[in-house]
């Protein structure tokens, strides 16, 4: 950067820091106070947040799992319906087949 641009930045930021101190609303002290209760309340807002978040996580969790359970519940009542069906036809063919193979042709 050439000593006129040098010189053109130090000139506005002077006049950028002039203003800045002219306009203000209110002091410094005052400024940081109100810089610092507004970082409080968005911190506290956060924590706020995701103690929500971790709340309805867990109620999610929670509905996810017993949904897993009923379906495997579901599953295994099929199951056992099932090989309790295939129980019930092997008796009837050995029974059907024992009972032609003892009477005379």
């Amino acid at each position: 950067m050439d000593k006129d641009g040098l010189a053109n930045f130090f000139l506005g930021l002077g006049v950028g820091v002039g203003l800045g101190l002219i306009f203000a609303p209110k002091s410094g002290e005052e400024t940081r106070e109100i810089l610092k209760s507004k970082a409080d309340e968005g911190k506290e807002f956060l924590r706020k947040q995701a103690a929500d978040l971790r709340e309805n996580a867990g109620g999610i969790a929670n509905d996810i799992v017993d949904k897993g359970r009923e379906a495997i519940n579901r599953q295994k009542d099929s199951l056992n319906d099932a090989i309790q069906a295939g129980k019930q036809a092997y008796r009837e063919k050995v029974d059907g087949d024992g009972a032609a193979a003892g009477q005379p042709i």
